[in-house]
């Protein structure tokens, strides 16, 4: 072959290199058995598809105008057989789908744990399960290891043949944690918590991304992910500690910061309790968290005490981070009374700024309100007269 042919066919080359069938060709068993359930599915809809493509060809061809040995039966209209073929073969592969999806729905559910680690291998049980937690940024991934009390950016391993439990949450807006040869994609939501239980079989590096597009900085959201034996594991572990590093709230909040293309990145220690103030969206010192806010509602709000603790929860890290009245976070400080003076109710707000937060709840007193002629309470305006008192 002539050295000109030769440099012809290299950009083709190029471009089949270039094809990846990771998705028919996974390196974990949540993966290959999505595969298998794809491929089982597409054969069982071609058990259709194809003798009807064929029976077009056919019959266009067969009873063409020009082919005049074909039967002719104007008169023809029914053939209880034909029938029985025609409805019988769809329903049977309907019924066989059917039962197939059923099946693969809840035996590879992402919530639900691991039953085996290969088709032909069961789970030791002497090894625990690989905890990860996984934080969608804007526009980067963190990656948060509680065992080891490390933490990453756009960088994610884990020990071949050793099952991995993912708890995923997002900073901001919905994204989608997914690593084809690993297994399928799950949703990245603020202040929920998605999970995800897989296993990687072969060693390798491996691509992760975000499969759902959440802003400018969407095409630069991806990430290796590293299959390795336990001593490799064990090294990359070392390596993240001895980086150095303390991934705080402090950090955390720099870090949230949008930006785009972010390098690898890692962290010695962390604290251990970043993530549950992640994903209850209170980072933030003197913030009331999700969980708190929650456990106040489900006892009928606590009273009238528990409304100088209600710091907003609306989520605004662009502008007005943590507030929901104003440019600077609120709380109700008091509300309607029954001994209201007649003529009127007592209510008031206060606007607290955000240096006095920690004093919510802790250290504020109980003021006493002047009467007003409505009975509604006020939230985030401050006072326009001298009407708010305190006492001592």
């Amino acid at each position: 072959m002539s050295r000109l042919k030769i440099l012809a066919l290299l950009p083709l080359a190029a471009a089949l290199s270039g094809c990846n069938y990771v998705v028919l060709a996974p390196a974990g068993d949540i993966a290959a058995q999505q595969r298998d359930l794809v491929i089982i599915s597409t054969i069982l809809m071609l058990l259709i598809v194809v003798p009807v493509m064929a029976l077009t060809v056919m019959f266009a061809w067969r009873y063409r105008q020009s082919n005049t040995s074909a039967r002719y039966e104007p008169d023809w209209d029914h053939s209880t057989k034909l029938e029985l073929v025609i409805w019988s073969a769809p329903l049977l592969i309907i019924v066989c789908l059917g039962a197939l999806t059923w099946m693969g729905t809840h035996l590879l559910d992402p919530y639900r744990t691991l039953g085996r680690i290969h088709a032909d291998r069961a789970i030791d049980q002497s090894k625990a399960p690989l905890e990860v937690d996984v934080v969608a940024l804007d526009w980067k991934w963190l990656f948060i290891y509680p065992d080891y009390g490390i933490a990453t950016v756009n960088d994610l391993a884990a020990p071949v043949d050793r099952p991995i439990n993912f708890r995923i949450t997002a900073s901001s807006v919905m994204n989608s944690f997914y690593i084809p040869a690993l297994a399928g994609q799950i949703y990245a939501m603020p202040g929920m918590e998605t999970k995800l239980h897989a296993v990687v079989n072969h060693a390798g590096t491996y691509k992760g991304f975000s499969a759902n597009y959440s802003g400018a900085g969407f095409s630069g959201m991806h990430f290796n992910f590293q299959g390795l034996d336990d001593k490799g594991f064990d090294a990359w572990v070392a390596q993240a500690k001895s980086t150095g590093g303390s991934l705080g709230r402090t950090e955390y909040l720099q870090l949230e910061k949008p930006s785009e293309n972010e390098p690898v990145r890692r962290w010695g220690t962390v604290d251990a309790d970043l993530y549950r103030l992640i994903l209850n969206m209170c980072v933030e010192t003197g913030k009331m968290c999700q969980s708190e806010m929650m456990a106040i509602d489900a006892k009928g709000g606590n009273g009238h005490e528990g409304l100088n603790n209600t710091l907003p929860l609306s989520y605004d890290k662009y502008a007005r981070r943590g507030t929901a009245f104003g440019p600077e976070p609120s709380f109700v400080a008091g509300t309607c009374t029954p001994d209201a003076p007649q003529g009127g109710a007592t209510t008031a707000s206060i606007k607290a700024p955000l240096d006095t937060a920690p004093l919510i709840g802790a250290g504020l007193k109980r003021p006493t309100f002047a009467p007003l002629k409505s009975s509604s309470f006020f939230l985030g305006q401050r006072p326009k007269s001298d009407s708010l008192k305190s006492d001592s």
